[in-house]
């Protein structure tokens, strides 16, 4: 495989959100590169250690080669960060003095043809895996799942206005052939949404964000993992966020809400009955996006919205 580059995203705003210090521990549950982790490593050295997630082999394989220098303090996982709590407890780690979560797909992920995520390669079979062992492709989406479930997912997951006709669209097509190309599900989309209205980027942009959702459930069960990481801060520490679509960052903003709120009663009530205290300070009021040097090397970035909260 040709080499693949990754460029992270906010990793300045990050790194000084996180608040990094020498002999903390830290968790990322989006190895991806391994940029951020490398900076977290740096600049929590001599004695920092860090715990690292991800899905996908390459990028561990990759993201270890890269953070050689810091052998002895970081420990890379194969698994999805959501198993969040099993693995703390397996490791036998008491709190985290900061977390980092990178979501969505990673750039040699996206620049991979092979891997099927993008709608320009359109040659290419529907795949859309961040973890090749798991079993359900978008292939197998296109082609099982019922014209009500398509619909859902294009409608809840890429919030696709013309979900209806895309669904009717790709049921009535498969019942000629599969659908197996890219380039097939896209001449699909395209018939499907009016011409004069195709003006708001790719077509397929919102059908194939909302596949590789579905594919890798990026959506379950992210508002509990982020309640249970804020909770396993130590006292001060941060955790830092990075959604790229308003999904993920409604969760987010959502989950830091119910952890900031220190009291859930009834307003009626004379006194508090519910016990609820506040748990972590959101430190970003408003999220941070990518700056105008930063989008001129990196137009991934643009979408990108940043959340730090720190645990009182």
């Amino acid at each position: 495989m040709a080499e693949l580059t990754h460029i992270p995203v906010m990793i300045d705003e990050c790194i000084a959100g996180l608040n990094i210090r020498n002999g903390g521990i830290y968790f990322d549950g989006t190895l991806g590169g391994g940029g951020h982790s490398y900076e977290i490593l740096s600049k929590s050295a001599p004695d920092g250690k860090l715990i690292a997630t991800d899905l996908d082999d390459y990028a561990i394989e990759r993201a270890d080669k890269r953070l050689e220098v810091f052998k002895g303090r970081y420990t890379l996982i194969k698994d999805n960060f959501k198993n969040f709590d099993n693995i703390k407890k397996n490791l036998g780690i008491e709190g985290f003095d900061g977390i980092l979560l990178d979501l969505g797909v990673s750039s040699f992920q996206l620049d991979d043809k092979e891997r099927g995520f993008s709608y320009l390669a359109t040659d290419k079979l529907l795949d859309m895996r961040m973890d090749k062992d798991n079993p359900l492709t978008a292939e197998r989406i296109v082609n099982e799942y019922s014209e009500i479930d398509l619909k859902r997912i294009l409608h809840d997951y890429g919030e696709e206005k013309f979900a209806s006709a895309i669904a009717r669209n790709i049921i009535n097509e498969r019942k000629i052939r599969p659908i197996r190309y890219a380039g097939e599900l896209i001449d699909i989309i395209a018939k499907s949404i009016p011409k004069k209205l195709q003006h708001d980027g790719h077509p397929a942009k919102r059908t194939f964000q909302a596949l590789r959702i579905e594919v890798n459930g990026e959506l379950d069960g992210l508002y509990q993992t982020v309640i249970s990481m804020a909770r396993a801060l130590n006292k001060g520490g941060r955790i830092a966020i990075i959604s790229f679509h308003s999904l993920e960052d409604r969760i987010i903003k959502n989950a830091f809400k119910e952890l900031e709120c220190d009291c859930i009663c009834d307003k009626s009530l004379p006194v508090c009955v519910c016990g609820k205290k506040k748990e972590i300070e959101i430190i970003t009021k408003h999220p941070i996006t990518a700056g105008e040097e930063e989008l001129k090397i990196n137009k991934r970035a643009k979408s990108a919205k940043l959340r730090i909260a720190e645990r009182i």
